[in-house]
């Protein structure tokens, strides 16, 4: 139980709870009726989703070695539970593939109640959690949005359709913030690993262009999010109130030098990987309590 509760990654699990947060408080400000019982399934969904996906890739990382190889940070280089307890690989594997399943059951169900509009979501969700070990990281431009594309554009604007029926504009743009953000909390935390990953076969931004590009990019993805933040309150989508989104604003700025100073050793600076992943989570978080407020 110890191993599969390990290889779930529980800490990372926050950014689920967080960019569903963000969906339902887009649903809010927009003066939706929000559905308890709907928020949950959402949830449920979203959480068994991330939970297959984490346990899967665990799994993988273990059958190709990668998990022997890698030098392990709070943030990157898997749990290391199954190195410990091989004999659990039989049942990470069982825990993934029923949190798949759970996550697709839910998804037919918001199917026959909402129809097939929903269904590209979950169709693409379940792409992205089946190939992300085996295919997408050998692909660095999918690799790089994958991430992005699962926690920003398909969990909240999925979470605004559900509750509201329809595909809401501001949802997509809103969607953006997190889509940034996660690209790049997962770009930052492959550093550590480009040795590793290069010896099995994981072809990455930063193992196919270079450390200083992959800098580049998570520093264009950075400005991104919060000068889309600036536009929409300065266009006035969204209440001058979400500027507090910004606060984390110093914290991306460290990650940013951290990137282009350490590069591919800033695995032993472990501040900057934290002040990553706390910009991922608050800037969202700040945003989604704004629109409540």
């Amino acid at each position: 139980m110890n191993t599969i509760l390990a290889t779930m990654r529980l800490p990372f699990l926050i950014l689920t709870p967080v960019c569903i947060f963000l969906g339902v408080s887009i649903a809010i400000f927009q003066g939706i009726q929000v559905n308890v019982s709907t928020v949950i399934l959402i949830a449920l969904a979203a959480l068994s989703s991330h939970i297959s996906v984490n346990t899967l890739n665990e799994y993988f990382d273990f059958k190709s070695g990668l998990d022997a190889m890698t030098q392990r940070t709070p943030f990157s280089g898997g749990s290391g539970a199954l190195v410990a307890n091989p004999q659990s690989l039989s049942h990470v594997l069982i825990v993934g593939m029923f949190t798949l399943c759970v996550t697709v059951l839910i998804g037919l169900y918001f199917v026959y109640q909402l129809g097939f509009e929903v269904l590209p979501i979950g169709f693409i969700g379940v792409i992205l959690i089946v190939t992300y070990t085996s295919w997408i990281n050998k692909s660095p431009m999918i690799c790089l949005i994958a991430p992005g594309l699962g926690f920003g554009i398909l969990f909240v604007v999925g979470t605004v359709y559900v509750l509201s029926g329809e595909f809401a504009q501001l949802s997509w743009y809103l969607a953006l913030v997190p889509f940034f953000l996660v690209n790049n909390l997962l770009l930052l935390n492959q550093y550590p690993d480009i040795k590793a990953d290069q010896k099995v076969g994981r072809n990455h931004v930063p193992i196919a262009y270079g450390v200083k590009t992959a800098s580049i990019i998570y520093t264009v993805f950075s400005l991104l999010t919060f000068g889309l933040i600036i536009v929409l309150v300065t266009l006035g989508v969204i209440p001058k109130l979400s500027l507090i989104a910004l606060l984390p604003f110093p914290l991306a700025i460290n990650a940013i030098r951290g990137a282009f100073r350490y590069g591919e050793h800033i695995g032993q600076y472990p501040q900057i990987l934290a002040m990553n992943v706390i910009t991922t989570l608050s800037v969202p978080l700040l945003l989604g309590i704004s629109l409540l407020l």
